[in-house]
C-alpha cells in the first residue's frame, strides 16, 4: 500500500455498483421524481437523485477501501464535508485522501438528457493542504441514459497513462478504450466551448468566447460555420469530451466572474469545486493540458466549498493558438488582474 494503485480495482468495483442502483432507479423513476430537490443548504442544490449515490458512497468505501487503510473522505452531504473512515479513527493515522462526487452531471441525468459521471481522486494525506496536485489516483465512470448501452470508465494512475473500458450493458462484455486527445492545430471544424451554464454574466463569457474564436480563426464567411460549441453541464463530462477527441479547448471561468455579478446587483453562482475536477489526472496523462485562469496547474486544496477556475487544451498547439488571446480578454474583461509572467513572478 505505498501507492495509491491498490485502490484501483477496489473504487472501480463500489463505481460499478453506484452506477448499477443509480441507472435502476432512473429506469423505475419518472424525471420529476428524480428532479425533486431533497436539500438545499449552503452547498450545491441536492436533488433525490443524488441522495441514492450519497448514501453508497460511504457505505461502499467504508467496506470496500477503510476496511484495509483508514482514508480521509471528502463529498457533498458529509458533515463538514469530510467523513473519517473507520469512524473513530485519530486523523494522525490517516494515510489517503479519496474525495469523490458520486454524480457529476446530475441535472442532465435527472431529466435523463446525457450521461453523468462517478468521479474518485485519490492523494497522500497531508492535512488542509492536500491539493488537486497531490492526486496519485483518479477514476471516472459513466452513468448512462436508460436507453443508453454503451457506458465508458477512465482511470489513472500517476505517471502510468490513462486507461479506459466500454461496458455493453445489454450483454456485459467490456472492451478497451484509448484516450485519444484531438492533434488538431487549431479550432477550424472543431468544438470548443466557454462555459456559461446559467444565468448571471453570459453576456461576459460569450463576448470571451466570441473574441477567442474570431481571434483564432478570423470573421468566416457568409453561411458557414468554422467552429462549434457544446454546453456539457459536467466538469467530468468536459474532461472526457478532451480526453476523448471530441473537444479541442475548453474553459470555466465562473469563479471569476463574482466582481461583476456584484456589480450587477446578483448573487454568485454556482461554480466548479475540486470534487468537480478531481479526475483531471486521467485528461493531464492523457496529454491534455490542464490549467487555471494563470495558466498553472490546479492547485485547489481538496474541500467541497473551494471555487475552481480551470481551462482545457487538446495540445500543446492550440493552447499555443488560444492563451495568448485568452489572457488578454480575461484581463480586458476585469476577470484577472495582471499578466501571466506577472502572476507567475509573484507566486
Amino acid at each position: 500500500m505505498a501507492d495509491a494503485s491498490w485502490m484501483l480495482d477496489p473504487i472501480r468495483q463500489i463505481h460499478a455498483q453506484i452506477r448499477a442502483r443509480v441507472v435502476a432507479a432512473c429506469e423505475s423513476s419518472r424525471p420529476e421524481d428524480m428532479a425533486r430537490i431533497a436539500a438545499d443548504g449552503e452547498g450545491d442544490t441536492i436533488y433525490s437523485i443524488d441522495r441514492i449515490s450519497e448514501e453508497m458512497l460511504v457505505e461502499l468505501f467504508e467496506r470496500q477501501i477503510a476496511a484495509s487503510c483508514p482514508i480521509t473522505l471528502i463529498a457533498e452531504g458529509l458533515p463538514g464535508g469530510k467523513l473519517i473512515l473507520p469512524r473513530g479513527t485519530a486523523e494522525d493515522q490517516i494515510r489517503w485522501c479519496v474525495i469523490a462526487d458520486p454524480i457529476d452531471g446530475t441535472r442532465s441525468l435527472m431529466y435523463q438528457k446525457r450521461s453523468g459521471w462517478i468521479l474518485t481522486g485519490v492523494a497522500p494525506n497531508r492535512g488542509a493542504h492536500t491539493c488537486l496536485a497531490d492526486i496519485e489516483l483518479a477514476v471516472q465512470t459513466e452513468l448512462p441514459l436508460v436507453k443508453q448501452h454503451l457506458c465508458d470508465t477512465l482511470w489513472a494512475v500517476q505517471g502510468n497513462g490513462s486507461f479506459g473500458e466500454r461496458l455493453n450493458r445489454l450483454n456485459g462484455e467490456t472492451m478497451p478504450l484509448a484516450a485519444c486527445p484531438s492533434r488538431a492545430m487549431g479550432l477550424a471544424h472543431g468544438f470548443s466551448s466557454v462555459s456559461r451554464f446559467f444565468c448571471g454574466a453570459r453576456d461576459v463569457l460569450a463576448a470571451i468566447d466570441d473574441e477567442i474564436q474570431t481571434a483564432a480563426l478570423g470573421v468566416g464567411s457568409d453561411g458557414k460555420a468554422w467552429s462549434f460549441e457544446d454546453q456539457y453541464l459536467s466538469s467530468g463530462g468536459q474532461l472526457y469530451e478532451l480526453i476523448m477527441g471530441h473537444d479541442r479547448f475548453l474553459a470555466d471561468f465562473r469563479p471569476l466572474l463574482g466582481p461583476i455579478l456584484k456589480h450587477r446587483g446578483l448573487a454568485a453562482g454556482l461554480c466548479c469545486h475540486p470534487y468537480d475536477l478531481c479526475t483531471e489526472l486521467i485528461a493531464r496523462e492523457a496529454g491534455v493540458m490542464i490549467t487555471d485562469e494563470f495558466g498553472l496547474g490546479l492547485r485547489s486544496r481538496l474541500n467541497t466549498d473551494a471555487n475552481v477556475a480551470w481551462i482545457g487544451y487538446a495540445n500543446e498547439h492550440i493552447r499555443a493558438v488560444v492563451e495568448p488571446i485568452l489572457h488578454e480578454a480575461l484581463i480586458r474583461y476585469g476577470l484577472i488582474n495582471g499578466s501571466r509572467s506577472e502572476f507567475v513572478s509573484k507566486n
